[in-house]
């Protein structure tokens, strides 16, 4: 386990463009691989995560090749005859790929996998995939009735209707997906929006596509046609850097090239609430269009004040409720986070992780079983040590909170960050000056 002191800084300044979207990029790469056709992919993530997914993919019998800056995928088909590959898919850290590749391999009637990964996917549930997909024709078995390793059969599927009981857009996209190769129409109703890259690419592949309200509905297609993917800007990773240049005094940044969809930016959202200052324009909330829009963003440090992030904005800024943990920290007041359960099973119990890290900071912070409440004076952190738990998310936050702490953070496991964003550390140094 590599540690790494990030000491109090200067002002955050500079132009910066975040790394590709990590979840766009897992969903382009297994969306391709479900073509007839070759799919290029421009600005694909190189990160672990990703990787994982390329190489399940080629496991699978799907091509893949970089060249000329691009990635190309060579397809085997929604229905292609799919290696079995000796029964066993690792999926590494990938909690994306891991819940969403069963939706395609559900429906390959007679064939079997074992999916597999790390000790952290190991804590992962995955029953949440497997109840619709059961109810659908396919067949789960998973350790200790929730857990991974767990074996996937396909079987011929039919369309159901299926009420999400949380908010989850990989559970959404599997069922979506296992849609594409069930008889008849498949439903699905989420309880409040989540991110909907998978409809996106569902809508430009000429998948027939409905949405209404809360309600999603596909049918089943004999082929995805996709052109050229082109992945923007990761906004998730770009409000890390968002969130250092909002603490430390005297900064300002500029975003540009980040991908801006409604359902990315609640992050943003809840920062601009709280006093930050964001410039630019993002979509509206509840637009939806085949094509991601992508823009920038001019950022600026200022005074903060406590907020209440309640459940329906919970989805729309699930990866970054650490970073409005740790805003909370220096605002004025009482910023309070409900809903939230689901970052319990994520990399790490990020709420456990987030509490006993940002307390070990000087932090006023108190864990609630879906959330937090931090109780802020409006002055910095003294810092200490961060422990990431291998989780990159607590991994990047450890380094902002050292930046913008009186006394500087140690981050044990700084490692943790290549899972989505290998630069970090060099990203987070040039735009301190270091």
């Amino acid at each position: 386990m590599a540690e790494r002191r990030f000491e109090p800084s200067g002002p955050v300044r500079g132009e910066y463009v975040p790394p590709a979207d990590k979840s766009i990029s897992h969903r382009a790469a297994l969306l391709a691989a479900m073509c007839d056709e070759p799919v290029a992919i421009r600005n694909y993530l190189d990160a672990a995560d990703t990787r994982s997914t390329l190489e399940a993919l080629e496991r699978l019998g799907a091509g893949v090749e970089r060249r000329d800056g691009e990635l190309l995928v060579r397809g085997v088909g929604l229905r292609g005859a799919l290696e079995t590959t000796g029964g066993l898919l690792d999926v590494g850290n990938s909690g994306t790929l891991m819940r969403m590749l069963p939706g395609w391999l559900a429906g390959q009637p007679g064939r079997s996998w074992r999916i597999d990964g790390d000790e952290s996917i190991r804590r992962r549930p995955v029953d949440r995939i497997a109840r619709p997909l059961a109810a659908m024709g396919a067949e789960i078995e998973m350790r200790a009735g929730r857990f991974p390793p767990f074996m996937v059969t396909g079987g011929r599927l039919h369309g159901i209707r299926y009420e999400l009981p949380i908010a989850s857009a990989q559970v959404k996209s599997c069922v979506l997906i296992a849609g594409l190769l069930a008889e008849g129409a498949t439903e699905v109703v989420e309880p409040v929006p989540s991110r909907d890259h998978t409809e996106r690419f569902l809508a430009r592949a000429g998948v027939p596509f409905t949405k209404d309200g809360h309600a999603l509905r596909v049918c089943p297609v004999d082929e995805l046609e996709l052109e050229t993917v082109e992945v923007p800007g990761d906004p998730s990773s770009a409000a890390f850097m968002v969130a250092a240049a909002i603490l430390v005094p005297g900064s300002r940044l500029v975003v540009r090239g980040v991908g801006l969809n409604w359902t990315r930016c609640g992050f943003f959202a809840i920062a601009e609430r709280m006093g930050a200052v964001l410039v630019g324009e993002r979509e509206a909330a509840g637009a939806f269009a085949a094509d991601e829009p992508i823009g920038e963003l001019d950022v600026a440090a200022g005074p903060l004040e406590g907020t209440t992030v309640g459940p329906d904005e919970v989805p729309l800024a699930i990866d970054e409720l650490p970073l409005v943990a740790l805003l909370g920290a220096f605002a004025e007041g009482e910023t309070v986070v409900r809903g939230a359960g689901e970052l319990r099973v994520k990399e790490s119990d990020r709420i456990a992780a987030v509490c006993s890290n940002l307390r070990a900071l000087g932090a006023d912070i108190e864990e609630l079983p879906d959330g937090f409440v931090v109780r802020g004076s409006g002055a910095p952190l003294r810092g200490g040590v961060v422990d990431a738990h291998g989780d990159h998310r607590l991994a990047m936050l450890g380094a902002v909170a050292g930046l913008a702490s009186r006394e500087g953070v140690v981050v044990r496991g700084i490692e943790a960050a290549a899972v989505s964003y290998p630069d970090f550390v060099a990203d987070l140094a040039s735009l301190c000056g270091r």
